[in-house]
């Protein structure tokens, strides 16, 4: 069983999630509310028009602040204000392509922004000790690639080529480095927060409308009847439905809020290694599922780096947290399309969201 969640642990919580407007929290935020909690997000607008977060329609559902990460005195009063149990830190510049042409931002959003959570974090419990979990979601791409043919554990050395990958590998190395001078397990009595990081897939999942993203390039194509272009199709990812990696966060969360000591630590939630494949074996199963012929060319290569094969090893969240993926990719796109025709056809996408989380728990 998949995200075998505690009965009704989340009602009543307050939950504060950076990056709320973006895809996986708005994701993260429906799921929360169906479980009960009290959520509040701090995040800059939606970064897409549209958006899953307008779709859905969470500003009336949710407490929701417009801040930037960027801005650590505004972060910490409104930190101060939701005064949360557990944190989801997701605010993030989440391309790689566009790490390249706005490195600096890229750093300044990824690494300072977790340095000014986590000093928000520090600086509240001090006063409260209502806080009592804290995860830091950053990224596969946190390793140093070696191109492997095997999956990445947690204890693998940390990298990234691009200013993207390598960020978030930083925003890793803080959080740890935060955990052992302030939130030390060993000291777990003095502060009682566990503070963890989580390290997803290729995420994929109705409702992604960012740019240079292979599933929502494949969904604009689809919708207006274009031919899709594709650019480097032998590379090989971890790709996993978004609901995936958030039951995870979800399990890691109630184990830190009980056991902190125990599970700050960094953790892995990708897919079996089965459902690893290359870009061109998810194009042609994205066209054989849309119910319209799509063509598709290949494009030469931009010449930025981008890694060929990269694998996640989830051993330890399957033994350790009892986790593990419940859709293979084939039920993932068919999920992926589910909501694409949806979108097409009007349907109340709210309606839609809420479905396939009750499907998959």
């Amino acid at each position: 069983m998949a995200a075998k969640l505690i009965d009704n642990f989340w009602r009543g919580k307050k939950v504060f999630i950076t990056g709320h407007t973006g895809f996986k929290g708005s994701w993260l935020s429906l799921w929360l509310l169906s479980l009960g909690a009290d959520v509040t997000g701090y995040a800059l607008h939606p970064p897409t028009k549209p958006s899953l977060f307008e779709l859905c329609g969470l500003s009336k559902s949710i407490h929701s602040v417009i801040g930037d990460v960027r801005d650590e005195e505004k972060l910490r009063k409104v930190l101060i204000q939701a005064d949360p149990d557990i944190i989801f830190h997701l605010a993030a510049q989440p391309l790689v392509n566009q790490s390249y042409q706005t490195p600096v931002e890229t750093y300044a959003v990824n690494v300072m922004g977790t340095i000014h959570l986590l000093e928000a974090v520090k600086s509240l419990a001090v006063n409260t000790n209502r806080i009592r979990a804290v995860i830091n979601i950053t990224s596969d791409k946190c390793y140093e690639n070696k191109e492997w043919n095997w999956g990445y554990r947690e204890i693998d050395r940390l990298g990234g080529y691009d200013p993207y990958s390598n960020s978030k590998a930083c925003s890793e190395l803080v959080t740890c480095s935060y955990r052992n001078s302030f939130f030390n397990p060993d000291n777990y009595e003095s502060h009682g927060i566990g503070l963890a990081t989580a390290r997803a897939g290729n995420v994929i999942g109705g409702g992604d409308f960012a740019k240079d993203r292979l599933i929502p390039d494949c969904i604009r194509s689809f919708l207006i009847g274009e031919k899709l272009k594709i650019r480097n199709p032998g590379a090989v990812r971890p790709w996993q439905h978004v609901l995936e990696p958030l039951g995870g966060y979800l399990m890691l969360a109630e184990k830190l809020y009980s056991e902190g000591r125990t599970y700050g630590e960094a953790w892995n939630f990708g897919p079996f290694d089965d459902d690893t494949k290359s870009v061109e074996w998810i194009i042609k199963k994205m066209i054989k599922k849309w119910d319209n012929d799509i063509s598709y060319d290949l494009q030469q290569a931009s010449g930025l780096h981008e890694a060929k094969n990269l694998k996640l090893d989830c051993s330890k969240a399957i033994e350790e947290l009892g986790w593990h993926p419940r859709w293979n990719i084939d039920q993932a796109i068919d999920k992926v399309i589910e909501w694409a025709i949806a979108y097409r056809d009007g349907q109340e996408i709210k309606k839609i969201c809420l479905n396939q989380i009750s499907e998959y728990i």
